[in-house]
């Protein structure tokens, strides 16, 4: 073989002339099977392909993949046609009567094998069918399931996606970034026109407009995951004593089940489900019914008619489930109305949950709040005070890690939030590797890797941001002295402070979240607190610390920490207030 190759390349070195017009050939040829294939690759729409159930292709009704953005150069003959399809029924279209695959019919053979496969592997995925556009009020939803906001990567797909996967009925979107679930639509139709607002994160689809929702009917919403599995228990409660104003919505089920009971009441939509034996109630949680003095379990214990397993309450203890429902009584928010007379701070340690707190406040008020900082990531999740200029004065508070005394100083007032140093480190380190509600990698924790870029921080804050990066022990050394710093210099500079802990804003929400409402100036409505607790998470609570294999605070680190407690703590104690 060798012997062989060694005599052809002899033979082109003697002639190079014939090695020359031997590529040329070469070349030639596969070039005119590559136009070959383009030109085949394309027919007119044969009537097997405007007719696929004729040719034993997908039935009528069957849904055809999206194509995205995708750009096939010649495979389409009207990209008009396919940008007005895409824009009304989003990556989940559903033909009715296979006029639309036709419209799409026009691509390359290759494409077309592809998309063929795709559409048998998709058979059984259609979710969605556009049904129109609907009014929308803050006050009273068109659609009162769950809710999410992305201002930067909305998406139709990614609405319909998230309302499906919690068993909603309907997915509608409105101002280009918002994404309503619910199970019915209680709002009036309106013109086609009205919505016209382009989504954030998807070119040429229509994600409803202002107060207008581009409402989806997703198909396959499955009953599984509508069962009781994905409510919340909440526990067992004492009957409320005037039943009828406490949980309006009462029925009796003689084959009584969790399953039934949430079921009714997620779709009559109320976010709380009442067993009581034979009979199911559904409500709000509200002064008359707050959820606040659980009993013992055993007094529910009363086995359901229909579930061997599975306790259904008696008619003096209710044994209660959260719905999938949102409580829609406290989701409107607004700027303030004039301008605020004076700057009211909400002062933290990073890592202290401050984005928490300001979720919190925003729907016990029904006001924005504010930031001395621009977080873009922020402000896309639905935080819109966070564009605003933190003396604009239209926002209820301003977020700020500030602890320099003019900073202080610039406020009147101030809401000092304070959490355990050890998990406020972590929180930080895991916020500064991983986001928001992301977490740092193993190797961040062991001094490998680059720190995330951070945005434009003034003072104190941001010379420790831009620090040197990554290592765990340096950022301990520079970010614990401040943890009590922090907190001394708001004590010592601040004209009005409330005291928060972290912890107990966690274990008693209703009146630690009461507490700092007062202190903004606004009235406190306990039904509003009441709402919030069952929607207390949002979209900045990180879900815990994720576990280590080890811990990483070494003896050197928790002895200086454990100094820093100690004057935090006399501080806090030398003013009758709580410690650490």
């Amino acid at each position: 073989m060798a012997k062989l190759w060694f005599k052809f390349q002899r033979y082109f070195r003697r002639k190079p002339v014939r090695f020359f017009t031997f590529l040329a050939l070469y070349l030639t040829a596969g070039s005119l099977v590559f136009l070959h294939s383009g030109f085949v690759g394309q027919p007119a729409v044969s009537q097997n392909q405007a007719n696929p159930a004729a040719a034993g292709g997908p039935a009528e009704g069957a849904e055809l993949p999206f194509l995205g953005d995708m750009h096939l150069g010649r495979g389409f003959r009207d990209a008009g046609e396919v940008s007005s399809i895409a824009r009304r029924y989003g990556p989940w279209f559903k033909g009715k009567d296979g006029n639309e695959r036709a419209k799409l019919g026009d691509y390359g053979g290759t494409w077309s094998r592809a998309l063929k496969g795709r559409v048998v592997r998709e058979k059984e995925e259609e979710r969605a069918k556009y049904i129109g556009c609907y009014l929308d009020d803050t006050q009273s939803r068109a659609l009162r399931g769950v809710s999410f906001f992305d201002y930067k990567k909305m998406t139709i797909f990614r609405c319909q996606d998230n309302c499906a996967e919690r068993g909603y009925l309907y997915a509608g979107l409105e101002f280009g970034a918002e994404c309503y679930c619910g199970h019915k639509i209680q709002a009036a139709n309106v013109s086609e026109a009205e919505c016209d607002m382009e989504c954030k994160g998807e070119r040429g689809s229509v994600c409803g407009s202002a107060n207008r929702l581009s409402v989806y009917r997703l198909q396959l919403a499955q009953e599984s995951a509508r069962r009781y599995g994905s409510a919340v228990f909440r526990g067992c409660f004492r009957r409320p004593v005037n039943l009828s104003l406490a949980l309006p919505v009462t029925a009796a089920m003689l084959n009584m089940s969790v399953d039934k009971c949430v079921d009714l009441c997620t779709e009559k939509e109320y976010p709380l489900a009442a067993l009581a034996g034979t009979a199911c109630h559904c409500g709000f949680p509200t002064t008359r019914f707050p959820l606040h003095d659980r009993e013992d379990e055993q007094l529910c214990a009363q086995k359901c008619s229909a579930e061997e397993f599975e306790s259904c309450g008696t008619p003096s203890y209710f044994i209660v489930y959260q719905t999938q429902v949102q409580d829609n009584r406290c989701m409107d928010r607004r700027f303030l109305p004039a301008k605020s007379k004076q700057l009211i701070a909400l002062a933290s340690f990073p890592g202290a949950g401050n984005t928490w707190a300001r979720h919190l406040i925003e729907l016990a008020t029904g006001f924005y709040t504010g930031s001395y900082y621009f977080d873009g990531s922020l402000y896309n999740k639905g935080f819109k005070g966070e564009r605003d200029h933190w003396r604009s004065g239209r926002t209820i508070c301003i977020k700020t890690h500030e602890s320099g005394q003019k900073e202080i100083e610039a406020f009147d007032a101030a809401i000092l939030l304070i959490r355990n140093p050890y998990k406020a480190l972590m929180a930080e380190f895991n916020r500064k590797y991983g986001g928001h509600i992301g977490f740092a990698a193993h190797a961040h924790w062991k001094g490998k890797g680059t720190s995330r870029a951070p945005g434009t921080i003034p003072g104190l804050y941001r010379s420790l941001s831009t620090s040197s990066p990554g290592q765990w022990p340096e950022f301990v050394r520079n970010y614990a002295p401040w943890w009590a710093t922090h907190t001394l210099d708001w004590l010592k500079f601040g004209k009005k402070v409330l005291v928060v802990h972290f912890e107990d804003l966690k274990q008693d929400l209703f009146v630690q979240l009461g507490r700092m409402v007062s202190l903004l100036g606004v009235a406190v409505r306990e039904d509003r607190l009441l709402c919030v607790e069952s929607q207390k998470d949002g979209n900045f609570k990180r879900s815990g610390l994720r576990k280590l294999e080890y811990n990483p605070y070494t003896a050197d680190m928790q002895k200086a920490i454990s100094a820093y407690i100690k004057m935090v703590d006399a501080a806090l104690k030398g003013r009758n207030l709580t410690g650490v």
